[in-house]
């Protein structure tokens, strides 16, 4: 099996006469999910359920088997045993890398040592841990059937030695503007998953600069666009219009690909948002009903930032003193706003869900 021997940036040759309508028509439905965000006064905690599904999704793609719900739950002490707590502390990672590197890009691009940091915080403590975490490799990789040789191997990224100027070559690339932003991002999640510059976590991190490098040249207002539900979906064709790339210099046929992703994907996205939107103006109104209370976003923003907790966890995010708290639990129990999960034993306190959120966030009716 010959090395992949990396294209220069920007590419020549594209087929853009095959190209340019999928551009405009993703160009478009991206900008509309962008007029979305930049309606909601608060994104990073309406959204925060998305930003979990986004870590649940990204991590199954590399084979974890953990759903939202189950993650939220360990979180509000619904403690998960073996294997479910190994991949939540995955998706606890992916999570905190996402979050990291929103703060990041405040006031700093993207440059490879900050995607050595987040390659750090996603292999902290995890699977992949003994695979020098935060650091480019130095030694060969390959990919193929589990414990195959080199010779076996379906792909084999760039010698180790070349890889220091290719990852600067491709950092170069993304401080220049190519024709197109959308057609620049597809390029640089390729090239990023085919350099294979870790010797694992390749895949999240390359998923997880999507967002980042399109709000990065200010496509997006909030680095909250994510394609994995799509590439979960479609993990075969993702692989394979990948492998094309290094087979048969395929990449008019990956861009077509992403494109499409993102034209699907913004689509589903903005649906989504426009919901949970809704939820958020729908809830606003009727905890004010229901509670009369001065604390009412407190308690919403809460509700959705943290949408499964126990009572003393939600004392903690909205400030609301005990007795007052008690009450409004009680009453949005009983109106059903409230699931309760765990009823309070002794000293343990319960465990309560915002269901309505959660069935939005998982794209179907799990309470």
């Amino acid at each position: 099996m010959t090395l992949y021997e990396a294209d220069k940036l920007p590419l020549a040759d594209l087929d853009y006469r095959r190209l340019l309508p999928l551009v405009g028509q993703a160009n478009a439905t991206l900008a509309r999910y962008d007029g979305l965000l930049q309606g909601i006064p608060n994104p990073a905690i309406m959204l925060s359920p998305l930003t979990t599904q986004e870590a649940v999704l990204s991590s199954k793609i590399e084979g974890t088997q953990v759903t939202i719900d189950e993650v939220l739950e360990h979180e509000a002490g619904l403690i998960k045993e073996g294997e479910k707590l190994n991949d939540i502390q995955e998706i606890f990672n992916y999570r905190k890398a996402l979050y990291s590197a929103r703060e990041h890009l405040k006031d700093y691009p993207i440059r490879l040592s900050f995607v050595r940091e987040l390659h750090r915080i996603l292999l902290d403590s995890v699977r992949g841990q003994d695979k020098t975490p935060g650091e480019f490799r130095r030694e060969q990789n390959w990919i193929g059937t589990y414990g195959c040789s080199i010779e076996e191997a379906s792909f084999v990224p760039p010698n180790p030695l070349q890889l220091s100027n290719l990852l600067q070559e491709w950092e170069d690339y993304m401080d220049s503007d190519d024709m197109d932003f959308l057609l620049q991002t597809a390029v640089v999640h390729a090239q990023f998953e085919l350099l294979h510059p870790f010797k694992d976590g390749n895949g999240r991190i390359g998923r997880i600069l999507i967002p980042l490098f399109l709000y990065q040249k200010q496509v997006l207002s909030q680095p909250m666009f994510y394609l994995s539900a799509y590439l979960e979906n479609h993990r075969e064709e993702y692989y394979l219009r990948l492998k094309r790339i290094s087979s048969d210099r395929d990449w008019n046929g990956w861009i077509a690909f992403f494109l499409q992703a993102v034209i699907t994907q913004a689509k589903q996205n903005g649906a989504r948002v426009g919901e949970i939107l809704r939820l958020y103006e729908d809830m606003k109104e009727q905890i004010h009903k229901i509670t009369r209370s001065q604390y009412t976003v407190h308690l919403l923003d809460a509700l959705f930032s943290q949408p499964i907790f126990k009572s003393s966890q939600l004392a903690r995010l909205t400030k609301i003193p005990a007795a007052s708290l008690k009450s409004f639990i009680a009453r949005l129990k009983k109106e059903g706003i409230l699931t309760e999960l765990r009823p309070a034993s002794g000293r343990q306190p319960a465990i309560l869900a915002f269901g309505r959120l959660l069935n939005i966030a998982e794209g179907k009716d799990i309470f």
